[in-house]
Formats: C-alpha cells, structure tokens, sequence
C-alpha cells in the first residue's frame, strides 16, 4: 500500500477484496471502470425490484370495459343512495342503491367474483324488501 491510503482492519470491507488492493497489473481507470461496473449491475438491480414493487401496485382490473364504467357508476349510485337516505330522501336514496347493487352483481358475474356478487344480493334484497314494505303501507 501506498503512504496516502490508509490500512484498513482485515475485518472491514467497504468493497470486494479485490478492488481495495491496487494491483501493479490494473491501472487505476481500470479500477475505476470495474466499480462502475459493479455499481452500474447494482443500480439495475435495484430498478428492477422497484419496478416489481411498483407491479404489484398497479390495478388489476380491466381499464375501459363495459364492467369498468359499470363499476363506477355503481359507485356513484351506491355513494349517492346512502347520502340521499341521510338527507332524508329515502326513497330515492333506497332506489339508487338498490340499482348500484344490481350493477356490482353484474360486475362480480362478470369477474366471477362471488364475493362481490353475495354481499351485493344481500345489500341489494334488504334495501329492496325496505323499499317494497314502504311503498305497500
């Protein structure tokens, strides 16, 4: 080792053995481009993990398909259906949800999702069962 490099303890390695020792066959520009090189393969690793994060980040479901614009607009009905029964609407509240729920039905037949599918008829047939009692009294 040279007088300017300090010695490191054999127990510390900041990099792989083979770059800390300057070799009398390597120049330093060959050095310098082989850590490049290890730098450069660490840095894609790096993107490629983030990418794969990012993946398994990204929707799943369809983007512009019938069930797509179904799905939003049972959303919104469903949204608005609730806010309208606290306004006191309930009527027209009762009804927008019921139809919300008729369209996650078709979404979950269209995903075969049974979940969405359930737990929508059931929402669906008690609100109705409560727009039908009130409409009959």
């Amino acid at each position: 080792m040279s007088p300017r490099e300090p010695e490191l303890p054999s127990a510390v390695s900041y990099m792989q053995d083979q770059y800390t020792a300057p070799s009398s066959r390597t120049s330093r520009a060959s050095q310098l481009a082989v850590e490049l090189a290890t730098e450069e393969k660490r840095l894609i690793d790096e993107q490629r993990k983030l990418q794969a994060e990012n993946d398994d980040l990204k929707s799943t479901t369809p983007v512009g398909t019938i069930d797509w614009y179904v799905k939003w607009l049972a959303t919104f009905l469903s949204v608005s259906g609730i806010f309208l029964m606290s306004a006191g609407l309930v009527m027209q509240g009762q009804i927008a949800y019921v139809v919300s729920a008729i369209g996650w039905i078709f979404v979950g037949v269209q995903w075969s999702d049974r979940a969405i599918m359930i737990g929508s008829s059931i929402s669906a047939t008690a609100v109705a069962m409560d727009l039908v009692r009130a409409l009959t009294s």
